[in-house]
């Protein structure tokens, strides 16, 4: 089945193109119709009484968004108009001031304390903007932006839904940077590490539409988050080139034995279709890691960039061969000298002194497990962002002005006793850090008839049974305090409304926190079990594991670990998503050399000269592989505005970097130094490829006449073999 789909493919490669192309606009079409979710707090899981709040602050109040808009230096007039132009605008559930509780006429200093205090500091008074809509959604955006021409210079919009909108904003002007700057450094390393100067040019063809085909497919899952848009493609495009590699380099092993060079590329289709459907597992396992988050988050970029691996082997097999047929002629044209760096010397070195190597190896877990473990991580979203963002100078001016450092909503029954209401709030007020509250109780006198009250000042605080209020805080989101605060005031809550539900920023935050510290742990534990079993039934060993999983652990401690020793404090999900994807991106760069070596010893060779060849024959394969990744995600890394991509970006190029110096310099100590248990905990470790020169023991040997060369002939020869070249 697979020799005819493969004898097809070549022999009608314009018919394969219109078909990718067709298929590519139709994924456009998708990509364009995938909705971006700017809003991390809604991954959050949905059984969480946070959570639970949320939704009920969107149906039935309408006011799942709340923004606080500051004036400065104003007349009560124009505030209490621009009152009434914001709650005309389309998404606007209400806007509240202290018009609707008193009258603009009565002087401030005339107006009850509480009022005064809530809405009013210095020459500053303080607007609540309430939105029918999620926060981050495209009708709350269009109503922010609306809010924002309605006002002038001496206007201030804060809160986490104009976060996000500016945050939509920063992402939609980054975003083709990203792509364009990845694309630019992948094609100069790879016109660098490659004969051809075109040949990069049709690898990036191929992915490129491979990552259109994922972005395509995307409208199936309903929405994808902002981070995931910004990362999957220079994550797919790092992560997937190897395939296109191997392709063609099987490719140009079988044009030399046949005539019609179509008949070449279905051999190695058919090569290329087993091989990648094996190597490109332990990839999608780390993806699929993440989906055992809590945080959704994870489940996110894991299907979108397990799925992006799968369409990205699918792409090699069925539209690379194509590409590389119509533009066979001018790669062949277009050649020049490869610039690779020749590890030969090092690697002999290493070989020599595998023991200090193997040392050196355990030694260094020592400080990378205590760096990872001590390394500081933020989960204040908005310390992700540039500081001198709108939404950010407002929020700073609502700390320092209004000392409302964030903001608590409570939702509970509105069948409470007024006098038991009032009891609770006065409970509320006295808890550490709180500044004040808005609740119905203390806005209207409990002696007028809810009747009496106008319909909509009564819908912003209660229907269908249920009443809300906004507890104002002075403890930051994500602080120590704010999180002791929450469960204080969960406690008071619950005393007098067990079905009670508190949310908002903080508490969103403060779930945030715990979930990710128990994400870290679990995906971690999955990846590994998972990558260990796929390279246990690879290799069919119970040491190989081990020992490449060990490896790359090594590299990934080191890599969390570069934060604590540069005094950097990295995002919550960067330590969650680096390592699953660096363990499953890069563990393919171990089972390369470790597949290498288990050939040359097949082949009857002594265990150093195996693994000299094996390390010779991987090191450009490693890293061309390495610096596509370390390019690709480096150039978002040094250019993202948005912390959060930045770090995650950064960490995956450095990742990349520490996993293959540990694999070139550290793996092949290990191989050589543990090759004797290797021998003994694995099927057929040493067995001939031919079957021959077997010893009673199952160990290969030379022939008779023959005997096994050492360390230093092997190196003479390959010298020999280098001034030859």
């Amino acid at each position: 089945m697979l020799e005819k789909i493969a004898h097809s493919l070549t022999r009608n490669p314009k018919r394969v193109m219109a078909a990718a192309m067709a298929l590519l606009m139709v994924c456009l079409a998708g990509a364009a119709a995938t909705r971006i979710n700017y809003d991390i707090l809604t991954y959050l899981p949905p059984d969480l009484d946070s959570s639970q709040g949320e939704k009920l602050l969107e149906e039935p109040f309408h006011m799942a968004a709340t923004t606080m808009l500051i004036v400065e230096e104003m007349p009560p007039e124009y505030t209490n108009q621009l009152c009434k132009d914001i709650q005309e605008v389309p998404g606007v559930s209400s806007a509240l001031w202290i018009s609707s509780a008193a009258g603009i006429q009565i002087p401030k200093d005339f107006l009850p304390a509480e009022l005064r205090d809530m809405f009013f500091s210095g020459d500053a008074t303080m607007l609540i903007v309430q939105y029918e809509n999620p926060g981050a959604s495209e009708e709350t955006m269009a109503a922010i932006d609306e809010v924002r021409h309605l006002c002038n210079q001496k206007c201030f919009l804060a809160g986490f839904s104009v976060v996000i909108k500016d945050t939509k904003d920063l992402v939609d002007q980054e975003l083709p940077l990203y792509v364009g700057l990845a694309v630019l450094l992948s094609l100069l390393v790879m016109a660098a590490t490659m004969e051809s100067w075109l040949l990069p040019v049709a690898f990036l063809l191929s992915i490129g539409m491979a990552i259109l085909y994922n972005f395509g497919t995307n409208i199936f899952l309903g929405q994808i988050s902002y981070i995931t848009q910004a990362i999957a493609a220079v994550l797919q495009l790092g992560v997937t080139m190897d395939y296109s590699i191997f392709l063609y380099h099987r490719y140009e092993e079988e044009r030399h034995n046949y005539d019609d060079n179509r008949d070449a590329m279905a051999v190695a289709i058919q090569a290329a279709f087993t091989s990648l459907s094996s190597s490109s597992l332990t990839t999608v396992a780390g993806f699929v890691a993440l989906c055992f988050m809590r945080l959704l988050l994870g489940r996110d970029i894991g299907i979108v960039m397990a799925k992006g691996v799968v369409i990205g082997v699918a792409t090699v097999v069925l539209v690379l061969p194509s590409i590389l047929l119509l533009l066979d002629g001018p790669i062949r044209r277009h050649t020049h000298r490869v610039f690779m760096p020749d590890l030969s010397k090092a690697n002999r070195f290493v070989i020599r002194h595998n023991k200090a190597f193997v040392v050196l190896f355990l030694i260094a877990f020592a400080p990378a497990l205590y760096g990872q473990n001590h390394a500081g991580i933020y989960y204040k979203l908005d310390e992700a962002l540039p500081q001198d963002m709108p939404s950010i100078v407002a929020t700073n001016k609502l700390k320092e002005e209004f000392n409302m450092a964030s903001s608590h909503f409570v939702v509970m029954g509105d069948d409470l006793p007024h006098d038991q209401v009032m009891k609770m709030l006065d409970e509320i007020e006295q808890v550490e850090g709180i500044e004040s509250v808005v609740a119905f109780d203390k806005l209207v006198s409990n002696a007028i008839p809810d009747f009496f009250i106008p319909q909509d000042i009564l819908d912003i605080c209660k229907r269908d049974g249920m009443q809300i209020m906004m507890i104002n805080s002075a403890y930051e989101t994500a602080s120590d305090a704010v999180g002791r605060q929450v469960e204080e005031l969960d406690g008071i809550l619950k005393s007098y409304d067990p079905e009670a539900k508190m949310t908002g920023e903080a508490v969103l935050t403060k779930d945030l926190i715990d979930i990710a510290d128990v994400d870290f742990q679990v995906t971690n534990y999955i990846s590994i079990a998972a990558i260990f079993i796929i390279i246990l039934l690879t290799f069919r060993s119970l040491s190989v594991p081990l020992l490449l999983v060990a490896a790359i652990e090594l590299a990934i401690c080191i890599n969390q670990g570069v934060p604590y020793f540069t005094g950097t404090v990295i995002p919550f999900v960067a330590p969650t998503v680096i390592g699953c994807v660096q363990l499953g991106a890069t563990v393919d760069y171990a089972i390369l050399m470790t597949t290498r070596f288990r050939e040359e010893l097949q082949k009857g060779k002594a265990r150093q000269e195996a693994i000299l060849a094996a390390a010779n024959a991987a090191d450009s394969s490693i890293i061309t592989s390495a610096l596509v990744l370390f390019c690709a995600t480096l150039g978002v890394g040094l250019i993202s505005k948005i912390e959060i991509i930045s770090s995650i970006c950064i960490m995956l190029a450095r990742g990349s970097f520490i996993s293959a110096l540990c694999i070139l310099f550290l793996l092949p100590a290990l191989l050589v130094t543990f090759e004797p248990l290797i021998s003994k905990t694995s099927l057929r470790w040493r067995a001939p490829l031919s079957g021959e020169h077997m010893t009673p023991e199952g160990e290969n040997k030379p022939p008779e006449g023959e005997r096994e060369p050492t360390l230093a002939v092997s190196q003479g020869k390959e010298n020999q073999t280098h001034e030859e070249q």
